[in-house]
Order: C-alpha cells, then structure tokens, then sequence
C-alpha cells in the first residue's frame, strides 16, 4: 500500500513530467531566458536548458539578447518543460513553429554555448563549427563562459562587502 501511495505521490508532481504545449514569447529577458504565458495562462519565466548566453553585462550579451528578440518575441512556439535548475529556475526545450529548435539556433549563429554539463555531441558539433566560423560571440578568441562570468561577479560582490 505504501509503494501505491509513493507512486502516485511521485506521478502528481508535475515537475518531473514532461509537458509540451503551444505558447508566445511575450518577453525576452537575455540571449536564453524568456517569458512565455503557460497552459494555466500565468506569464512564467523559462530558460532553455541546454544551452547558455552571455549575460546582459558580459561582452556580446547585448547581442545574444537582440538576437533572440528578432528570433522569438510575440512568435508562436512549442515548449517542452525539462524540470528546474539548482537556483528553481524552469527549464525547457523550446522550439519555432516550423519545430527548429532555438537552442541549435542560438548555436549555430555564435550566440550561445552548449552548458557545462549537457554535453550533447550534437550540440557540441554545431558549437565547434559556429566557433571556427567565428559567428556571434565566437568572434572573441577566448570568449568567457557564461557559467564562469556569473561565478566572476559572485565573487566580487563577496569582496565588496
């Protein structure tokens, strides 16, 4: 009777299903953060979950944002939550209605870079030629990671206090 209850416990959450639904970008927040309205009709916001852009402070940042926003603002797109990141944030695969995903996009114009730990071969592959092209933030020699920027920043408002 436990195991039943436990199961059915674990089925009701609804983070660990995997929910696909037709939605419009109504924000976008940097190169891979945006706002969308959900199947409940609130406004949540999303990130994508295999890839990472430059923050808004970091070098190319500005860009990555201002492509996302031609991309995807007030479009039409299908969104497939992926569960939540360590900080809660919702993640999810996110894609055009002609079904392109955003984040093979974002890659292969340069203005994203596969996560530290999703390392997909293909997404690794459309990385690698978006980064001998020298498209978007690739044109930078050794741009920095996302991921290590923020970790940057972090510690400097520790010092700062």
């Amino acid at each position: 009777m436990k195991a039943v209850y436990i199961v059915g416990l674990l089925l009701s959450i609804p983070a660990l299903h995997a929910q696909e639904f037709s939605s419009r970008i109504i924000n976008v927040i940097d190169g891979n953060t945006f706002e969308i309205v959900d199947p409940d009709k609130e406004i949540v916001k999303v990130m994508l979950s295999d890839v990472d852009a430059p923050e808004l402070a970091q070098e190319h940042g500005e860009e990555a944002r201002k492509f996302s926003e031609k991309l995807l603002l007030k479009k039409k797109v299908t969104v497939e939550f992926r569960g939540k990141d360590f900080f809660g944030n919702k993640l999810a695969e996110i894609n055009l209605k002609n079904g392109e995903p955003v984040d093979k996009l974002l890659l292969e114009n340069g203005w994203a870079m596969v996560k530290e730990r999703k390392k997909d071969p293909v997404l690794v592959s459309i990385q690698a030629r978006a980064k001998r092209a020298k498209k978007g933030l690739w044109i930078s020699e050794n741009p920095t990671t996302p991921w290590v920027f923020r970790r940057q920043q972090t510690m400097l408002q520790a010092k700062s206090r």
